[in-house]
């Protein structure tokens, strides 16, 4: 992308105490890297994709927040900023350039596991909405590395250990589960606007893969819930993923 040129558009939604900005127009893909106190760093780490429909990203409700989130249960958070392929005039497509942002996050992890307190064995993606397309993508198209580039991030596996996809853009005929697809973490209301059945159907390739996953439908929640507290239940998706994080 290094001839496309423009700074990063942030819009800011903000109202009534609840920090809310769209982030935009997106050329340098990088990561924004929210580490633990040490006192309380389990090594592991999850790579977070805010979603927007490919259009922006929801950096807050679905990046600080959540890596923060994270950092409370001793885990590393890392936003992941990829490239979007439905923003006005967008030379940029999911399944090239946003999958390749997410490939190369995991790697860049993983090199970096020494320096930031990470076992390079417990790294894992979080995607949301869009996002979670593109971890479904990377879930099921990673590869070992290449043993024989010059750069050596490019070495490394980008194979997460573990995916939680939260009411994923995912399409059940876009993706091929592979046995070796990581364990993954499943969560959607059934009233979400793009159809809880996406979840279901990702769930039920993994299980005839053998692959290990978990699935929760709330009867409510609608798109985009977060992890903000609203007072429904989706509201608790967060306690049941530490304990399938623990239980993992």
């Amino acid at each position: 992308s290094e001839g496309q040129s423009g700074a990063e558009v942030v819009k800011d939604l903000s109202a009534n105490g609840v920090v809310t900005r769209q982030v935009s127009n997106i050329h340098n893909p990088s990561l924004i890297v929210y580490l633990p106190a040490k006192e309380k760093a389990t090594g592991a780490a999850v790579v977070i994709a805010p979603g927007g429909g490919h259009q922006f990203l929801s950096i807050d409700l679905e990046g600080h927040e959540v890596a923060r989130w994270f950092n409370s249960i001793g885990v590393a958070g890392i936003i992941l900023k990829y490239r979007l392929a439905r923003s006005p005039n967008s030379p940029y497509k999911v399944e090239e350039h946003a999958l390749a942002d997410g490939l190369r996050s995991i790697r860049m992890v993983r090199a970096h596991a020494g320096e930031w307190g990470i076992d390079p064995a417990r790294i894992g993606m979080l995607g949301f909405s869009a996002g979670g397309e593109v971890a479904s993508l990377v879930e099921t198209r990673f590869d070992k590395g290449h043993d024989s580039s010059a750069d050596p991030i490019e070495r490394e596996s980008s194979r997460p250990d573990f995916a939680i996809l939260a009411y994923p853009g995912t399409r059940a005929d876009n993706v091929q589960i592979r046995p070796d697809t990581p364990p993954t973490f499943l969560v959607q209301a059934y009233d979400d606007r793009i159809g809880s059945e996406r979840s279901a159907e990702y769930f039920l390739l993994l299980k005839k893969a053998g692959v290990p996953a978990e699935l929760h439908i709330y009867r409510r929640g609608g798109h985009g819930f977060g992890m903000r507290d609203k007072g429904i239940p989706t509201s608790s998706w967060p306690a049941r993923l530490a304990e399938w994080l623990a239980d993992s």
